[in-house]
């Protein structure tokens, strides 16, 4: 159908409504626009007006060019940040504080990690021994003096002295510490690394509370290895006495025969660092004496030793 055959429609008219408000009454009305352009008539109410083109406002950068821009922000600060030690150390300091005194604490932009591994099995006598002790005493310290929310542990944190926060950091990196065996996971660079670094603090597992017991050692290995710890410790004769007995009499002896000796097992020393060896007063006599030269000790063939020997023996048997 062309448009000039379409059927034009024409506005019905509308009944004024009663009242003497000229105003009211006008706003009853339907308006009738038309357009004569395509000769199509358009019908608006009265406050139909042209709406304006939408406004889009300010809408968020796109994710990927802040991506873009927050890299080039993160390479500016690792620069920054590595040319000073002081911020560095304390930026250090607030991730490692947050991730071992505050749990699912996510206030650092730093990606650095304290992995504290526990225990697959609680060693025998582990919290009884000092260094534990200690270790959990000086844990419980730091975490009085610091703030109960980790938003606020960057101030506090800026307050400390600069001895307070190494000690701080310190106690932070030791509770990383992994020297553990496992025979899961064997990790032996990791273990030489241990060695160094018990050679750098001149650790001495004798002072840090550590004995050998039945329960943690004597009566968990062999024989043979139970007296060579007596004869490392004591001396050969020591170990003699003791090799006759059966494995639970052995490993009581051993207890008493190791008690503040200092020795310890292979894998608690330090490299570098002695066995103590206490060597029993008879035994030292007689390898004193074994020290002579053999030919004093021991008399030539046909000498009157053996004949004086037998004269004294002879007159024994008299005198009785």
């Amino acid at each position: 159908m062309r448009p000039e055959d379409e059927l034009r429609v024409e506005p019905e008219p509308v009944a004024e409504p009663d009242g003497n408000d000229a105003e009211d009454g006008a706003a009853a009305y339907a308006v009738a626009a038309r357009a004569e352009g395509d000769g199509a008539t358009i019908h608006a109410g009265p406050d139909a007006v042209p709406e304006p083109e939408e406004d889009e406002g300010i809408k968020p950068i796109p994710d990927r060019l802040l991506s873009e821009l927050t890299a080039h922000r993160t390479v500016a600060l690792r620069e920054a940040l590595g040319a000073n030690p002081h911020v560095a150390f304390l930026a250090a300091l607030h991730a490692l504080v947050l991730q071992l005194f505050y749990r699912y604490a996510l206030d650092s932009c730093l990606d650095l990690a304290v992995k504290s591994v526990g225990f697959a099995h609680q060693a025998t006598g582990l919290a009884d021994i000092w260094a534990a002790k200690s270790l959990d005493a000086r844990h419980r310290q730091w975490e009085a003096r610091l703030p109960k929310e980790p938003t606020d542990l960057w101030d506090a944190l800026a307050g400390f002295d600069e001895d307070s926060r190494s000690m701080l950091f310190a106690h932070c990196v030791a509770a990383s510490v992994n020297a553990t065996f496992d025979a899961y996971n064997r990790r032996p660079r990791a273990l030489a690394n241990a060695d160094r670094l018990a050679q750098a603090v001149d650790l001495d597992m004798v002072q840090a509370g550590w004995t050998p017991t039945i329960d943690n050692f004597l009566g968990r290995v062999t024989k043979a290895r139970i007296v060579g710890a007596v004869r490392e410790a004591k001396g050969g004769q020591a170990g003699d006495r003791i090799e006759h007995l059966k494995k639970g009499e052995m490993a009581e002896r051993a207890q008493e025969l190791l008690a503040g000796s200092g020795w310890l097992p292979e894998p608690l020393r330090t490299p570098g660092q002695s066995v103590a060896i206490e060597i029993e007063a008879d035994e030292q006599s007689e390898d004193a004496e074994g020290s002579i030269d053999d030919e004093t000790s021991i008399p030539e063939e046909g000498s009157s030793s053996d004949e004086e020997a037998v004269e004294i023996y002879d007159h024994a048997i008299a005198a009785e």
